[in-house]
């Protein structure tokens, strides 16, 4: 028995070099570009603007009114592409002071409306 524990250590050890040398598998190194970093950061810009217009307690009191469920909208904000974010932003953006509160509210009745259309929502139910 003395004499085989150490072939037995001998035998694991040799046994197990193979799988401890064997090169690990390569990472992806993809290189990220400038241009999809910027347009990311923009795209979650253009979000933030939005919901911060829709936390307003007008815009929401307006909504509801329109009888337009919040987490609904919430939903719709977060579903949109950010090409749709951004023409969105831009839109609010563009409005004069006044009139902030009426075109945030079209923009939003706009887009639940086309989305409504097109089948991806069901607010409101004269569009069947």
């Amino acid at each position: 028995m003395p004499t085989s524990l150490p072939l037995l250590i001998a035998a694991l050890v040799i046994t197990s070099l193979p799988v401890a040398a064997a090169p690990a598998a390569p990472q992806s190194m993809d290189l990220v570009s400038t241009q999809s970093v910027l347009s990311a950061d923009r795209a979650g810009a253009d979000r933030e603007r939005i919901n911060e217009i829709l936390a307003r307690a007008d815009v929401q009191d307006q909504l509801l009114k329109q009888g337009v469920d919040l987490d609904e909208v919430e939903a719709r904000v977060a579903a949109l592409s950010d090409a749709e974010a951004q023409q969105m932003a831009e839109q609010l953006e563009q409005l004069p002071a006044g009139a902030g509160v009426v075109g945030a509210l079209f923009a939003v009745f706009i887009i639940l409306l086309v989305t409504d259309i097109l089948g991806l929502t069901d607010v409101y139910p004269f569009t069947r």
